[in-house]
């Protein structure tokens, strides 16, 4: 008999890792449920550039400016990243942007039952879409397609979440608490996900 688990999953929507260890997370907590499990996954916010412009510019020309245009130019040329995990990222396409209002609305999905499923849908549209995030026509357009009710409110209660989770001093994300104090942090995998849930 499994007993119901409630995983919080430490994430931002512009961080490859994140998607990566994210979907792993999915492909577990799927296979657990498949097998009689209950898994309730909480979204849990982290901007890793809060400075960064809602405006949107593209990946590769951040990467160019941060890294120079060899790296930048050798990274967006890389089609290996999260293919063993069936994940089609085009970073050319990427556009990096503030996640904010990507933030609010994943927590206005999960207040409706569709955390996980617009979590993957943001993923996608910024890594594989080629998406503004911060853009509100495109957030519409993804609720609307998760069908997630929206509203204009959030952004106080978000803030403070925003600093609660700073405040904990965790490992870069992703990162998955567990409830009874297991963490699963950097390149999570599916098995470590599925042990910890049986345990």
């Amino acid at each position: 008999m499994h007993r119901p688990h409630r995983v919080e999953a430490v994430l931002d929507f512009v961080c490859v890792h994140c998607y990566l260890g994210f979907t792993r997370y999915l492909r577990a907590v799927r296979r657990h449920r498949a097998d009689g499990g209950t898994v309730e996954t909480v979204l849990r916010p982290v901007q890793l550039r809060p400075q960064a412009s809602p405006v949107g510019e593209p990946l590769v020309e951040v990467w160019a400016r941060e890294r120079g245009a060899a790296v930048a130019a050798r990274l967006a040329a890389d089609t290996s990243f999260g293919a063993d995990d069936g994940l089609e990222l085009n970073f050319r396409r990427a556009v990096f942007t503030n996640t904010f209002d990507a933030h609010r609305l994943a927590a206005q999905a999960s207040a409706q039952g569709k955390g996980e499923e617009m979590a993957e849908r943001l993923f996608r549209a910024y890594f594989a879409d080629g998406l503004n995030i911060a853009d509100t026509t495109v957030l519409d357009r993804l609720a609307a397609e998760t069908g997630v009710m929206t509203t204009s409110g959030g952004a106080e209660a978000l803030q403070a979440e925003l600093a609660r989770v700073r405040a904990l001093d965790l490992p870069a994300p992703p990162v998955l608490l567990l409830a009874g104090g297991a963490v699963l942090s950097g390149e999570i995998r599916d098995d470590d996900v599925l042990a910890a849930l049986g345990e």
